[in-house]
């Protein structure tokens, strides 16, 4: 399996051609991508690359994630406890689900504790809703990004189903 900075190389190679494959599809006019568009995309592939790796699920060790969150890659370490390795973390749609979860309940407790201590402070309030144009470009980036992870780990869009399908067997 490659180590963690081989995947960080092969999502970056696979980032570059893709970018110039939208920059010549637009400038053909085959495709119409704004600004916005791309910035969001390349955020969502970054973030899905660099900082919610699947790796995450082996926090206790060292993974380039969580080294890449800094200080606050403990907050990664209950993660890890939660998933094995290649389980469901590594699954093709619920395993970046159950990272952004974990991200957004840890974000939720953060906020929480801080009006709890400090009850006069204001934080920071959840924008207006967001254009949809701008949400699916950074969704799939950042789906990509755990995609070429787990096609470098081997691990197909059926992972797991093939247990999860089997009927037991009758003694």
């Amino acid at each position: 399996m490659p180590s963690g900075r081989v995947h960080n190389l092969i999502n970056i190679a696979a980032f570059s051609v893709l970018s110039g494959a939208a920059l010549v599809a637009s400038r053909h006019q085959l495709v119409v991508l704004t600004p916005a568009q791309a910035l969001t995309f390349t955020l969502g592939f970054a973030v899905g690359t660099f900082l919610l790796s699947p790796d995450l699920d082996l926090a206790e060790g060292r993974v380039d994630s969580k080294r890449h969150w800094g200080i606050l890659g403990v907050l990664w370490v209950p993660y890890g406890l939660l998933f094995s390795h290649r389980g469901l973390s590594h699954s093709w749609v619920l395993g970046p689900l159950t990272r952004l979860a974990y991200l957004a309940l840890v974000i939720a407790l953060v906020v929480g504790l801080l009006r709890y201590i400090t009850p006069g402070i204001t934080l920071p309030t959840v924008p207006e809703p967001v254009n949809v144009k701008v949400i699916i470009p950074v969704v799939l980036g950042y789906y990509l990004s755990q995609w070429l992870h787990l096609i470098a780990d081997g691990i197909r869009p059926d992972h797991g189903m093939k247990r999860s399908l089997r009927r037991p067997r009758r003694r």
